[in-house]
């Protein structure tokens, strides 16, 4: 039976309540960080040597030459002439979405001219190659690599490597089939620290990247956390969450299949729903139970329902509204009448579903937007992922003489200000005497 945190806005305890559940310590501890540390300088100091020495022990493989680790090109078009029609069309149609999106996000360069000549403006450039992590094994993921490839595609970047764990020689065909389609230019089968140590600092047959996006398990997002500054990164993504706002009229067996769609993540997974009507919030329950017996993954479910799902009784709107900014959730259903009255006072979610048929489930594969979501409340200063991820800017100034005796003029007072001498005699060169 589904027994989820029962909380009341009025309880005099909520706010700590509230707190203790939605804590969520980052990925790392000590022990891992020395695994992960010794993983990296492996790569680093013996390069394709360790990288196929490591996968073979944490896969359990037995490649005898790196060359091994890379998939050929027509290996990934031929997984996506294997699979049945109707797969291979619903992968086709999730990515052409996903691109359609993605294409309004491009950023363009821009400047403009001042009276005295100065020219001003932003030159955006994509990154020249970047690295794409996917879970791999048994698991299927190919929403995750579309989700990740695409927004590089369409920003231009150069080139998109991508890595995927191959445990016991075991690949699927689905993500392979989705690296053809998004556009995946070489695919390499390593997976954990020692992949992302290869894409960070390259091997002989790794090249080196500018930046690598996508999800992975404790030891890939501690290797993560370890390179960056070397390369960027995505983000350090937490469990995945989500919060169901409803106003009681919504199907309550909608509602529970909706929550379960992130429970079933793992068990830390987490799932809020938030409603005034207390009589609607038995109701979502009865109908978990009942959905629940139905579920491959029923025990992880019920596991991240009882220990870090919570239902939450409101008294009005505006509580509601407080909750969201506070939890920051990484998706949001508004599952109420009027979702665009509450619209403009949300100012932290990653991904806001708006109305009674908007599943958060239809954004994870194929609505358009992007999954890849900030986790852990970090929404309150983070975006999904998107184009503007791989592309990166550059400021142009062009002075004419004019200009430059002006702005001379400025910049040597504050110069001088700073102590900085070199500075203003620089500045005061360009200045006619």
């Amino acid at each position: 039976m589904i027994k989820p945190n029962r909380l009341h806005v009025a309880d005099d305890n909520f706010d700590q309540q509230l707190q203790t559940l939605l804590a969520w310590e980052s990925v790392s501890d000590n022990d891992v960080s020395t695994v992960v540390d010794d993983i990296i300088l492996q790569i680093r100091q013996q390069g394709d040597t360790a990288l196929v020495k490591l996968t073979n022990t944490f896969d359990r493989r037995d490649v005898t030459d790196a060359a091994e680790l890379e998939i050929p090109a027509e290996r990934l078009q031929a997984a996506f002439d294997r699979l049945p029609e109707p797969m291979s069309k619903a992968l086709v149609e999730a990515a052409a979405r996903i691109k359609r999106f993605h294409q309004r996000q491009v950023s363009d360069s821009w400047r403009y001219s001042e009276a005295d000549g100065t020219m001003l403006g932003q030159q955006v450039t994509p990154l020249d190659r970047c690295g794409l992590y996917v879970p791999g094994g048994k698991a299927a993921y190919p929403s995750s690599v579309l989700m990740n490839a695409i927004p590089a595609v369409v920003a231009g970047v150069g080139e998109l490597i991508m890595v995927v764990p191959a445990p016991d020689g075991e690949l699927n065909d689905l993500v392979l089939a989705a690296a053809s389609v998004a556009g995946v230019d070489r695919v390499f089968t390593i997976g954990g620290a020692q992949a992302i140590a290869a894409l960070a600092y390259g091997t002989a047959l790794v090249p080196a990247v500018d930046k690598i996006v996508g999800p992975g398990n404790i030891y890939v997002a501690t290797a993560k956390r370890a390179v960056f500054g070397k390369v960027g990164i995505d983000m350090i993504a937490g469990p995945s969450e989500i919060c169901v706002v409803c106003d009681g009229l919504t199907d309550p067996d909608w509602i529970a299949a909706d929550l379960f769609s992130q429970a079933e993540h793992d068990e830390q997974a987490q799932a809020i729903l938030i409603s005034d009507n207390a009589v609607f919030i038995e109701s979502v329950i009865d109908a978990m139970d009942r959905l629940l017996a139905s579920m491959p993954r029923a025990e992880i479910i019920e596991q991240s329902i009882r220990e870090r799902g919570c239902f939450i009784q409101v008294e009005n709107e505006q509580q509601t509204v407080d909750l969201i900014n506070r939890i920051a959730p990484e998706h949001l259903e508004l599952s109420v009448a009027d979702p665009e009255s509450l619209l403009p006072r949300i100012r932290h979610a990653g991904a806001i579903f708006m109305g009674r048929y908007s599943a958060e489930a239809l954004g994870d594969y194929c609505a358009g937007p992007n999954h890849v979501l900030p986790t852990s409340g970090t929404a309150r200063f983070s975006s999904p992922l998107g184009v503007y991820d791989f592309q990166k800017r550059s400021s142009i100034v062009s002075c004419s003489a004019e200009g430059a005796a002006a702005l001379g003029q400025v910049a040597s007072v504050l110069a001088r200000g700073e102590g900085l001498e070199a500075h203003a005699v620089s500045a005061e060169a360009r200045i006619p005497r």
